[in-house]
């Protein structure tokens, strides 16, 4: 096991260490529920691996050992302090490779099922100050310990799948509905990862503050955390119900949530009781994994969707609360939005409806 007393980069502040610790204590409901139903599935990782006809990890490896710079003692020390460290915090014991690849686009990835290593760009080095990038560490960790590389390999394998039989109309809309849902889960995966950064660097503020920069830049003076906030809380309360369609689509394809709502989630989580029980000791356990009921994860999916509804502000989610509450004249309220009634949204600058939680 790594011990952070020998390393230069922990900060002098004391943060907790979760001995034993099981990744479902981090994992969003929707994330959490996928992966325990997938872990039932003896062998699953080695079937969807020849499926894929990837090439393997070794592969991988030597690629990023001939094109990259491996972080070691005399390497980015302070990158291979960072990595040593959220392994020690989440108590993982084969702490991952971490490599440095010239990039100026910022970003980091978690790559391999079998062996994961994690890379991260130039670009992502040179933008984020040490705990934003402590943060950014631990987020790769808690990908590697929850496997979410099961993920990405579906989503290249279906994709493939997707472009070979495009020809096949039904077959493709079949395909692509899967691929729909693969993505939501990798945007959950996300969000839990963020919490998994947050855990290993108990800096709430640098976890906001590099998603923030992810999104604006390393112009850190011209920012402003608390601003990013309110940012994405006018974005989910945004416009009428067209505006609503208009985001969801645009959230359809991407593989991560956007930044501001990002910000958003993580901090509501650290406000949570699910965080101060983690922090305190009362988290789950990895030697409990095994008996983890996928009936459970899935009806704690279903609620924690309906809690979304419940609570979005987002014109759309109003008019699903109305539509599951039962009432009237829904189709009405469609209708007279979408041809610029007044009723649907005040275009003179009335609320719109449905943006009462």
């Amino acid at each position: 096991m790594t011990d952070p007393t020998d390393n230069s980069s922990v900060p002098s502040r004391n943060r907790k260490r979760f001995p034993g610790i099981s990744t479902r204590a981090w994992e969003h409901p929707a994330d959490r529920s996928a992966l325990v139903a997938l872990r039932k599935l003896t062998g699953f990782d080695e079937v969807l691996k020849k499926l894929a006809g990837l090439v393997s990890e070794r592969s991988v490896r030597l690629m990023f050992l001939a094109t990259a710079v491996r972080t070691s003692e005399r390497q980015f020390p302070h990158l291979y302090d960072m990595v040593r460290d959220a392994a020690y915090i989440l108590d993982l014991e084969k702490v991952p490779e971490l490599y440095v690849t010239q990039d100026p686009q910022p970003n980091a990835m978690c790559i391999g099922m079998d062996t994961p290593i994690i890379v991260v760009t130039t670009g992502l080095v040179e933008m984020l100050d040490e705990e934003e990038m402590r943060a950014v560490v631990g987020h790769e960790v808690g990908h590697a310990m929850s496997g979410h590389a099961v993920y990405r390999t579906m989503l290249l394998i279906l994709s493939n799948i997707a472009t070979r039989i495009a020809w096949l109309p039904l077959g493709n809309i079949a395909i692509m509905a899967i691929i729909t849902a693969l993505k939501e889960w990798f945007r959950k995966s996300e969000l839990s990862c963020d919490r998994a950064g947050l855990l290993a660097g108990q800096d709430l503020n640098a976890s906001m503050r590099g998603l923030m920069k992810l999104a604006g830049g390393h112009h850190l003076a011209e920012m402003n955390v608390d601003a990013f906030i309110e940012q994405a809380e006018e974005y989910e309360r945004a416009g009428d119900l067209r505006d609503g369609v208009i985001k969801l689509l645009q959230v359809l394809p991407q593989t991560h949530p956007f930044a501001a709502v990002r910000v958003a989630q993580l901090k509501k989580w650290a406000a949570s009781e699910e965080y101060r029980s983690v922090l305190a000791g009362a988290y789950p356990r990895r030697t409990d994994d095994a008996d983890a009921s996928v009936t459970d994860q899935w009806k704690a999916t279903a609620e924690s969707y309906a809690k979304s509804v419940k609570e979005s502000k987002d014109p759309l989610m109003g008019l699903i609360r109305d539509i599951t509450g039962g009432a009237g004249e829904v189709g009405s309220k469609l209708r007279d939005v979408f041809t610029g009634s007044r009723s649907g949204g005040d275009a003179a600058g009335g609320e719109p409806q449905g943006a009462e939680s």
